[in-house]
């Protein structure tokens, strides 16, 4: 993989040339030690992957992940020795577009390991890309065909990737706290930024957001996140639980996984969303929902961060609607209201 390094600091530069070192099948093209002289470069020669500081002169990591994935879209993987401490720029700069935040690793132990393992899986998720045809029409799914069955409310469950943070606020800040519906949000992000991705969201929407536990059910006005790196998914008894297999599957957790399990047991109305991200995963799972007559929207290409995800699903004819960021919240709302005025 061709990979390019933005970090003011020599010695963080030199760490990650070593650990990269260890991966022969990994090249470094170019450093760059200000977000500014990164956009310029990628525009130059741009990378398979950027590891990207946060915190630079001149232009943070932030901001060049925003104006590269606008003018020289690639795949970044934020590596910081802030991210502890950098929670709020962290979520900026997935919302902006980068994929995933590691710490910047030391030259020897744990810290190295995980930093190549998250190289390998971003590998497998960016890959050869296909091109793919969006309808240019789609049509607008009335109502959930799915009746409320034994008390449950709706649920409204979302995935995302590579911008997610900032488009699952857009959405989410359109419901009340009273609202009628439960939010399931499966977002791809290592397992040790759950915890801030739930208070951050938290933040943005009146909505109470917590991490899921096993055996949690889901209440309307709350949203659940995975707290793990396992799969989280629906049972038959319609509760929430974490599932290993498929230990394969590189997307942890995966929104397949969590959208089929909803199209297989979920009794109540519901509706499945694909919102900006690289890859494919989802778009099986919204199909499934689809195919088991649930409403299933997909974020469009203008309003993406990333136009992976919801492509695939637009393709796979997964989704009753195409919608730009702003429109998929109302759409959602008008769903509700059309429940309960029937």
């Amino acid at each position: 993989m061709r990979i390019a390094l933005v970090n003011d600091l020599g010695m963080a530069v030199e760490a990650l040339r070593r650990v990269l070192g260890r991966a022969p099948q990994h090249q470094v093209i170019w450093t760059a030690a200000d977000g500014a002289e990164a956009v310029r470069q990628c525009a130059l020669a741009r990378p398979d992957l950027i590891l990207m500081d946060l915190i630079m002169p001149i232009m943070d990591g932030v901001e060049a992940t925003r104006r590269i994935m606008a003018e020289s879209p690639c795949a970044i993987l934020v590596v910081t020795a802030t991210v502890e401490g950098s929670t709020g720029r962290v979520f900026d700069a997935l919302g902006a577009g980068a994929l995933d935040a590691v710490n910047t690793p030391e030259l020897t132990g744990a810290g190295a390991a995980v930093l190549l393992a998250k190289i390998t899986a971003l590998g497998r998720l960016i890959g050869p890309t296909r091109p793919v045809v969006v309808p240019t029409t789609s049509r607008f799914f009335p109502a959930t065909e799915r009746s409320s069955s034994g008390g449950l409310p709706w649920l409204v469950a979302l995935g995302a990737s590579a911008g997610g943070p900032s488009a699952l606020a857009t959405v989410l800040k359109y419901f009340p706290a009273d609202t009628a519906a439960a939010f399931l949000v499966i977002q791809h992000l290592d397992e040790s930024f759950a915890p801030g991705l739930a208070a951050w969201l938290g933040d943005q929407t009146p909505l109470q957001v917590r991490l899921a536990r096993e055996g949690d059910s889901l209440t309307p006005g709350t949203v659940l996140l995975p707290g793990k790196g396992d799969h989280l998914v629906l049972n038959s008894r319609s509760t929430l639980g974490y599932r290993r297999e498929p230990a394969d599957y590189f997307y942890r957790p995966s929104v397949d996984e969590c959208f089929a399990s909803i199209a297989a047991y979920w009794k109540g109305p519901a509706v499945g969303v694909i919102l900006t991200g690289m890859g494919q995963d989802g778009a099986r799972g919204l199909r499934k929902m689809r195919d088991a007559r649930f409403a299933t929207f997909a974020q469009d290409g203008a309003t993406s961060a990333v136009f992976g995800m919801p492509k695939a699903a637009a393709e796979l004819g997964a989704a009753d609607a195409v919608l730009p960021l702003n429109q998929i919240g109302p759409a959602v709302q008008q769903l509700l209201s059309q429940s309960r005025s029937a």
